[in-house]
């Protein structure tokens, strides 16, 4: 079986495969000081639930954004599974172009996020991954990574107004019922939920007039269902993009092997 770990800013997701089909998945917070012995605890116990073990694990793959995570989940992989994982960096991704003017800048989330979607949906293509930062992520009609935009992610733009403001509360990210607010988290929540409408509808129009071809706009991340529906500029909402980059990327390895 595969284990595929995603490790973002904020969340980690966990993913285990039989063959190319998910047998489980798991959402936990990011740790930099979580030791191998304490992941294997944790993971032990979830696939428990499942039917598995560890011992049924022959292969990982890793996605970090946090290189302090790194050193755990590696000895995790070697002491538990009894396998060297396969890292992801901006040079070993088969198939994977990075057309950026310095290409070991690109993040490997941004890169499995653009294997995922190309996999899925052809391309070219905006990735708009709505996390920890927003990012609008350009895939090309040959798979390619072409950079894009970063911005800060909605949670960081909320506990920063909070954490500035003497006078303004920590509050919910929800839709507000009316535009204009008339108290004070009406007004914040409307700043902050249609605000974030307005920077993704804003910088898809100026990113495709730019980019000048047509292109269609696949949306993920952990916070990226508070917006399905509620804007005609993202065409697909696809939660599990992530970790289908990452089923792709080992499955292109073994095939290349």
């Amino acid at each position: 079986m595969l284990l595929a770990i995603d490790v973002g800013n904020t969340n980690s997701v966990i993913a285990l495969f039989k063959g190319d089909e998910p047998a489980a998945q798991w959402r936990s917070s990011t740790s930099t000081v979580r030791t191998a012995d304490e992941y294997a605890v944790w993971l032990s116990q979830l696939m428990e639930f499942h039917g598995y073990k560890l011992s049924d694990i022959s292969s990982c793959i890793i996605s970090t954004v946090v290189p302090q995570s790194l050193f755990h989940l590696r000895n995790l992989s070697r002491r538990y599974f009894d396998c060297e994982p396969f890292v992801i960096g901006h040079d070993n991704i088969p198939g994977v172009e990075v057309r950026i003017a310095k290409p070991s800048e690109a993040g490997a989330d941004r890169l499995v996020n653009a294997v995922g979607a190309y996999t899925a949906h052809g391309g070219p293509l905006v990735v708009v991954d709505s996390g920890t930062a927003t990012n609008f992520d350009i895939v090309a009609d040959d798979g390619a990574f072409e950079g894009g935009v970063i911005a800060p992610g909605i949670n960081l733009s909320m506990q920063a107004l909070h954490e500035a403001a003497a006078r303004l509360p920590r509050i919910a990210i929800e839709k507000p019922p009316k535009v204009i607010g008339t108290d004070t988290v009406g007004a914040m929540q409307t700043g902050v939920f249609w605000g974030y409408i307005g920077l993704i509808e804003g910088l898809v129009a100026r990113i495709k007039s730019e980019y000048g071809k047509p292109m269609r706009v696949v949306a993920t991340g952990g916070i990226a269902s508070l917006f399905e529906g509620q804007t005609d500029a993202i065409d697909i909402f696809d939660h599990d993009l992530t970790i289908r980059g990452l089923l792709e990327i080992s499955k292109r390895l073994k095939d290349a092997s």
